[in-house]
């Protein structure tokens, strides 16, 4: 009778440890995985950062480097400089009815900032427009016009071949947040009076 007591006492404290760090373990791996479908870009057309959106007209850009990786498909953050195909999605068929031209400058300024790449406006029945640029380290614009009434104006900002600390952090704020959270319940346990009465209780 008396040790039944004794595991009875035992396993009180254990199971209040685990219910709290059960529930911190499942917040850290619902982070993760927060995060691992963020860069697999599981997301919708409406949050996906690759569409611009005018009104109810929407363009999608995606660009590729099949000499590096014939598989990937980026957006904004080309990891490499070198030759880049250019493919903009034009969402809305509407859009398919006017003239539309890509123009690539390098840098920021449209007015002042050199043109690496240009294709005149024309129209684009099948809704893709493809292009191609030969980028260098540094960042470059993507500006998408379409002479309609009134004309409307895309740009896309694109990053080649650097490091992206913002997203960097975004992706790893969540498991730093959940790391922190499970270290500061489990250092709560360890001080809370019980714990401390069932450590005192187990020592010989």
């Amino acid at each position: 009778m008396v040790r039944r007591m004794r595991r009875t006492a035992m396993r009180a404290p254990i199971q209040a440890m685990a219910r709290p760090l059960a529930t911190a373990a499942f917040i850290l791996i619902a982070a993760l995985h927060a995060g691992a479908a963020g860069a697999h870009g599981k997301e919708s057309l409406e949050e996906d950062s690759c569409v611009r959106r005018i009104g109810e007209n929407m363009v999608h850009l995606s660009a590729y480097q099949p000499q590096f990786d014939a598989g990937a498909q980026y957006c904004t953050e080309i990891p490499k400089g070198g030759d880049t195909y250019l493919v903009v999605d034009l969402v809305d068929p509407a859009l398919r009815d006017m003239p539309i031209g890509m123009r690539v400058v390098k840098g920021t300024n449209e007015a002042e900032d050199e043109t690496v790449s240009l294709q005149r406006p024309s129209h684009h029945p099948d809704g893709v427009i493809r292009g191609e640029a030969s980028l260098d380290q540094g960042l470059y614009t993507v500006i998408i016009t379409a002479e309609g009434t009134p004309p409307l104006t895309y740009r896309y900002p694109l990053r080649v071949q650097m490091i992206n600390y913002a997203n960097i952090f975004r992706t790893a704020v969540g498991p730093l947040i959940a790391l922190l959270l499970l270290a500061l319940l489990g250092y709560k346990l360890m001080k809370s009076k019980r714990m401390q009465r069932w450590r005192s209780g187990t020592r010989p």
